[in-house]
């Protein structure tokens, strides 16, 4: 990871708006927690764009997409954004199969004694 110090969020909006940037996910808020992470691809190129209202902005490029896939995890787990397993994400039906699977295999253990 490389990393460079902007001094001016203009600047980090221009490469965030620029056409060929595509927006990846953006973490943190500069409301509650005073800085932003946006999580950009630009062509070949990985970037992070942290804005900052207390420190100094900077644009962080990364080697490839694993780094930049990993930091991005860094900075959910830092701003408290990392998913947790929800109930409505369950598959119940698919439980209620391999319940039903064990029953039958427990049923024909005691028929084979």
């Amino acid at each position: 990871m490389e990393e460079m110090e902007i001094t001016s969020w203009q600047t980090l909006d221009a490469i965030k708006k620029s056409k060929g940037a595509e927006i990846v996910e953006s973490v943190g808020s500069l409301q509650t927690d005073h800085s932003m992470s946006v999580f950009c691809v630009i062509e070949e190129d990985y970037l992070e764009l942290l804005y900052s209202d207390s420190a100094a902005n900077s644009l962080r490029h990364y080697e490839d997409r694993d780094e930049f896939d990993q930091a991005l995890e860094e900075r959910k787990e830092e701003a408290g954004e990392t998913p947790f397993e929800d109930d409505e994400d369950r598959d119940y039906d698919e439980d209620e199969e391999d319940e039903d699977e064990a029953e039958f295999e427990a049923e024909d253990e005691t028929e084979a004694y």
